[in-house]
C-alpha cells in the first residue's frame, strides 16, 4: 500500500490505481491534464510505484499548457503522416506561445497546406484516440524505428544513455517522447497552425534542411482567439513592414544582417543617443570609444576565443590574426589598465556606444531584432567589493527610469545563475550571485530565478520589457564579473597602499540601439512619441498662395529646434492629411486664406484629431509642453 497526500492535507492509502483515480479519491481531479508526484510529472493513466505528495496539473497552468501544446505537436505530426505518407519526424517541442515540429516530407509543404492539416487534426481529435505510453529497451526501440525507416528517431535514441526509453502511441502514430501527454486526442480542440519555415536538422547548417511547422494550442477558445488577435496585431506592427512604410531602415541583399539606416531612421537613432548620453552624464558615467578590431591575443586572454569563437569574425593584418570585436568589455579593460588606479578613482563608470559584430546564422536573422552588426549601449563599472551592491542598485534605478518614466514600458526581472561553461571557481560565483540577489532585494524589485543562464564569466540580472500587446523583449542586463579582473590582472591601489582586485560590472540598458529601435517601432506601431519622432510637425498649405507663409512658419519652428516638413504637392487637403496620418506625424498645421488673414494656425493632432485654431505662440507652447526627457 502507498500513502498519497494532496496539498490540502487530504490523504489516502491505496495501490494499483491510476494517477487519475487517485486524484478523484482525493477530490482534486477537476481540470487535471496530468499529475505531479513528488515533483515528477506523470500521465493520468500512469500507475504510481511510490507514494507521496500528489498534485493535479491543469491545462491553465504553465506546465499543463506545455503538455497540451506538446500533445498538439504529436497530433499535428499524426495528421501530416496521414496526409503525406513517408513523412519522417525530427523533434517537436512546446515553445513559448506554442509548438513546432521539424519533419522530412516527401513533397513540399507550404502555408496553403496548413488548413488541410488542421482539418485532419480535427478529425483525429473527434475520434478521441487514446494516447498510450509504451516503455521498451533502447535496442528494441532502435530496431522499431529502423523498420519504420526513421533515421532521425534512431539518431536521437542512440544518444540516450538509459537502457530503457519511452514512446507514445496514438492510433497508427508512434513517437519517441518522455511525456507526459493528454489522455486522448479529444482533449486537443483549440489549436491553430501558424506558419511554415525551414530548419536544419539539429540546428546544424551542414545537415539536411527539414520543414518546420509552427502552431499554437490553448485549453479554451477564448484564449486562442485572444492570442490570434494579438498575432494579427503583431503582424500589423511588424517593424520591418513599418520601417519600410516610414522609410526608416532597410536590409539589403548585399549585407544580410547588416541594417542600413535612412535619414528618418537616423533622426530616431540620434535622438536616442542624445538622450542616452545626457542620462549617463547625470548618472556619473564618462564615455569612451574602443577600436573595432583587436589582436587575437586579447580574445584568448578574455576567454572569448575558447567560449565564443564560432560567433566571431576574423581578419589578418601584417600576417597576424585579429578579431572584429563581438563585445566591448576587453577594449574597456585596456582603457582601465592604461594607468594606475587608486581606490579614490572608484567606482569608475565607463560607458561606450560600441559597435560589435557577431556571426548569426542566416536562418535566425530578423530585421533589427537579430542582426550581425549592432551598437551596444555598454557600460563597465569598476569598483571595490564593498561598493558592488550600491552600484548594482544604481544600475537598477537608471534602468527603471528609462523603461518606466521615459518609454512607459512594463517589465519583469530575471536573475540568471552559473551556466555549465562557466569560468572560475564556484565560491566566486556564489559570492557574485549573492551580491546581485542582495541588490535586487534592497531595490524592492520582484524577480524570477533563471538557473544556469548566466554569462560564462558571471551571473546576471536581465530586464524583460513588455510591449503594448503583451510580448516580452530581453533588453537590459547587469552582469557581475570576478573573472575578467583576474584574467587581465586588473588592480587598484587601496587605502593600505597595496594592490587589490576591482570588481567589474558589465551592463546595458537599451541592449542594442538597433533592437531597441525595432522594439519601439512595434510598441508604438510607428507613432513615436513627439520627442523622438522623425518629423514632429507637417505643415499643409491649402493653396499655393499659402506657400510663402508656410515657409516662414517652417523657419520659425525649426529655429525653435522642432523637426518640421512642408507638403507642397499639388494635392487636395484631404489627401495631405491622410498621408500625414499614415506617416504618423504628431502634429499637422493647416494654412489657408483664413489662417493667413488672421495670423493663426489650424492644428490637428494624430490621435486627437482637430484641436481647433491657435496663435503661433499658443502652438509653440503646445509643442513645448510635449514630454521630452532631454528637458528633465
Amino acid at each position: 500500500m502507498f500513502r498519497f497526500e494532496g496539498i490540502d492535507g487530504r490523504s489516502i492509502e491505496t495501490e494499483g490505481l491510476s494517477a487519475e483515480k487517485i486524484l478523484e479519491k482525493l477530490r482534486i481531479q477537476k481540470g487535471a491534464i496530468a499529475v505531479k508526484l513528488n515533483g515528477k510529472n506523470l500521465d493520468l493513466a500512469a500507475i504510481p510505484q511510490e507514494g507521496g505528495l500528489i498534485q493535479s496539473i491543469t491545462a491553465e497552468s504553465a506546465e499543463g499548457l506545455n503538455i497540451l501544446r506538446h500533445s498538439t505537436a504529436h497530433l499535428m505530426a499524426q495528421a501530416v503522416e496521414n496526409l503525406f505518407p513517408g513523412a519522417r519526424f525530427g523533434i517537436g517541442p512546446s515553445i513559448e506561445d506554442g509548438f513546432y515540429y521539424d519533419m522530412d516530407v516527401p513533397e513540399k509543404i507550404s502555408e496553403e497546406d496548413l488548413p488541410k492539416i488542421e482539418n485532419e487534426m480535427r478529425k483525429l481529435s473527434k475520434q478521441a484516440i487514446p494516447v498510450e505510453r509504451v516503455e521498451m529497451s533502447k535496442a528494441k526501440a532502435i530496431d522499431l524505428f529502423r523498420e519504420r525507416n526513421d533515421r532521425y528517431k534512431v539518431e536521437l535514441i542512440e544518444e540516450i544513455e538509459d537502457d530503457q526509453v519511452s514512446l507514445y502511441k496514438q492510433g497508427n502514430y508512434l513517437d519517441l517522447c518522455r511525456g507526459p501527454h493528454v489522455k486522448n486526442t479529444s482533449w486537443i480542440r483549440h489549436f491553430k497552425l501558424l506558419s511554415v519555415a525551414g530548419a536544419y536538422w539539429r540546428g546544424n547548417e551542414n545537415n539536411v534542411m527539414l520543414t518546420r511547422i509552427y502552431g499554437t494550442s490553448f485549453p479554451d477558445p477564448e484564449s486562442l482567439d485572444q492570442y490570434l488577435t494579438r498575432i494579427e496585431e503583431a503582424r500589423k506592427r511588424d517593424h520591418r513592414k513599418i520601417g519600410k512604410e516610414l522609410d526608416l531602415f532597410s536590409i539589403q541583399p548585399e549585407g544580410p544582417g547588416f541594417p542600413f539606416f535612412h535619414p528618418k531612421g537616423m533622426v530616431v537613432l540620434n535622438e536616442l543617443i542624445d538622450f542616452w548620453r545626457k542620462a549617463h552624464v547625470k548618472a556619473g558615467y564618462s564615455e569612451i570609444k574602443t577600436p573595432l578590431i583587436l589582436d587575437r591575443s586579447l580574445w584568448i586572454r578574455s576567454g572569448h576565443w575558447d567560449h565564443y569563437r564560432e560567433n566571431m569574425y576574423f581578419t589578418e593584418i601584417d600576417a597576424n590574426t585579429y578579431a572584429i570585436k563581438p563585445m566591448n568589455c576587453p577594449g574597456g579593460i585596456l582603457v582601465y589598465k592604461s594607468q594606475i588606479r587608486s581606490y579614490r578613482d572608484l567606482p569608475l563608470r565607463m560607458a561606450e556606444l560600441g559597435m560589435v559584430h557577431r556571426h548569426e546564422k542566416s536562418g535566425v536573422l530578423h530585421g533589427l531584432m537579430r542582426v550581425r552588426c549592432f551598437t551596444q549601449d555598454d557600460a563597465h563599472i569598476y569598483c571595490t567589493p564593498d561598493q558592488v551592491t550600491e552600484e548594482i542598485i544604481g544600475i537598477i534605478n537608471l534602468s527603471r527610469y528609462i523603461y518606466e518614466s521615459v518609454f512607459g514600458f512594463d517589465y519583469h526581472v530575471e536573475l540568471s545563475t552559473r551556466p555549465e561553461n562557466a569560468m572560475g571557481d564556484i565560491e566566486m560565483w556564489n559570492k557574485a550571485e549573492a551580491s546581485l540577489e542582495d541588490a535586487l532585494k534592497r531595490s524592492g524589485i520582484e524577480y524570477r530565478l533563471n538557473p544556469g543562464d548566466g554569462a560564462f564569466y558571471g551571473p546576471k540580472i536581465d530586464f524583460h520589457l513588455k510591449d503594448c500587446i503583451g510580448r516580452t523583449w530581453q533588453c537590459g542586463t547587469c552582469q557581475l564579473d570576478f573573472q575578467m579582473p583576474e584574467r587581465f590582472d586588473m588592480n587598484y591601489v587601496g587605502r593600505d597602499g597595496e594592490l587589490h582586485r576591482p570588481v567589474m560590472l558589465h551592463r546595458t540598458i537599451l541592449g542594442s540601439l538597433e533592437r531597441f529601435f525595432g522594439i519601439l517601432i512595434e510598441h508604438f506601431a510607428g507613432a513615436f512619441p513627439c520627442w523622438i519622432a522623425p518629423v514632429q510637425v507637417k505643415i499643409l498649405p491649402v493653396t499655393e498662395k499659402a506657400f510663402n507663409y508656410c515657409e516662414e512658419l517652417n523657419s520659425l519652428l525649426r529655429s525653435s529646434d522642432f523637426r518640421t516638413d512642408i507638403d507642397l504637392r499639388d494635392e487636395k487637403l484631404g489627401k495631405k492629411i491622410r498621408d500625414a496620418q499614415i506617416e504618423k506625424i504628431p502634429y499637422m498645421v493647416i494654412i489657408g486664406d483664413k489662417e493667413m488673414e488672421n495670423g493663426t494656425l489650424s492644428i490637428r493632432e494624430r490621435s486627437k484629431g482637430d484641436l481647433g485654431t491657435m496663435s503661433i505662440d499658443a502652438f509653440l507652447e503646445t509643442l513645448e509642453k510635449e514630454y521630452d526627457p532631454m528637458k528633465d
